[in-house]
């Protein structure tokens, strides 16, 4: 089964007020042998400027997307990585999924319909009082080393990302059911 971990950094929050995405990661591995087998990156110029909020997260500016190519261009090959997948991961998929549907939606092309899985929403257990812990906070929870000057880098927040997802495997934190070819669910 191949799975892709994507994560994404925007310029804000608000994709309805026209908020789009200016980095995305996305690393494909076999979920049986948590073996990477692609990887994709890239920085996309989003024709507009960047929150001064999201900046201080990220730490990209305007003046770093010079000459990166923007989502019309990039678009097509998003989709067709995602068309390959069995299942995508993301720690808060509420926010990444719908942004990169949209985005997609916005250059006319139908995102691909996929099973999704939340790092975040399905780790409440990795938290006092069952809130929804952040990537740093899953990290401490799987001993999974994390260096905040690294963090919010799209690449670097995936490869987190898989680390807690496979190290949530084999402890028995996170279950992942799938659908076989025939309909059925599979774990």
């Amino acid at each position: 089964m191949r799975i892709g971990v994507i994560d994404t950094e925007t310029t804000g929050l608000h994709q309805e007020k026209g908020d789009r995405i200016i980095e995305i990661a996305l690393v494909e591995y076999d979920l049986e042998t948590a073996k990477q087998v692609d990887q994709y990156v890239q920085r996309i110029h989003p024709l507009r400027s960047i929150d001064p909020k999201a900046q201080e997260v990220h730490g990209i500016g305007i003046e770093d997307l010079v000459g990166c190519p923007t989502w019309e261009k990039v678009a097509p090959e998003v989709h067709a990585r995602l068309s390959r997948l069995d299942l995508l991961i993301a720690h808060n998929m509420g926010f990444d999924g719908p942004f990169i549907g949209l985005e997609l939606l916005r250059v006319g092309m139908t995102p691909p319909a996929l099973q999704s899985f939340c790092t975040m929403e399905s780790a409440r257990w990795a938290t006092p009082m069952g809130k929804l812990p952040t990537l740093k906070e899953l990290c401490f929870a799987l001993s999974v080393p994390y260096d905040e000057s690294a963090a919010h880098a799209a690449l670097y927040d995936v490869q987190k990302t898989a680390e807690c997802l496979f190290r949530g495997l084999a402890r028995g934190f996170y279950t992942i059911e799938t659908t076989n070819d025939e309909g059925r669910k599979a774990a």
